[in-house]
């Protein structure tokens, strides 16, 4: 079964950027969706950008849209986010997800295989 880690989460200043990975391991993104979603503290999970593994194709939330970018590295079997403008209110565990639902979709329930996420704190 696939497993996700997540990694590149840090504490940064307002403005700075940075470079969240999501790599697979015991098997591959081939087929899959992998998204990337956030959570708050008090708050709901919410989806940032999706990426179809196999076409390349994206998509994203209208919160981030701009200012993430999602791409993929098929060789390393990694997906990034890269993330840039940092603002205060992008502070939360940032989450990969994957699916095989190739139908669009930002429910987190439409995911069944999540990594444990990495933090990402954003001071004024």
């Amino acid at each position: 079964q696939v497993q996700l880690v997540e990694s590149g989460g840090g504490s940064v200043q307002a403005g700075a950027s940075l470079r969240l990975s999501c790599v697979a391991s015991g098997g591959t993104f081939n087929t899959y969706a992998v998204a990337w979603f956030r959570q708050a503290p008090g708050k709901e999970r919410e989806f940032l950008s999706r990426i179809n593994w196999n076409n390349g194709n994206t998509y994203y939330g209208d919160s981030v849209k701009g200012r993430f970018t999602i791409s993929r590295d098929t060789a390393k079997n990694t997906v990034y986010l890269e993330m840039n403008s940092l603002k205060p209110e992008d502070t939360a565990v940032y989450y990969c997800a994957i699916t095989r639902t190739l139908l669009l979709s930002t429910a987190p329930d439409f995911y069944p295989t999540w990594g444990r996420g990495t933090q990402v704190t954003v001071s004024s």
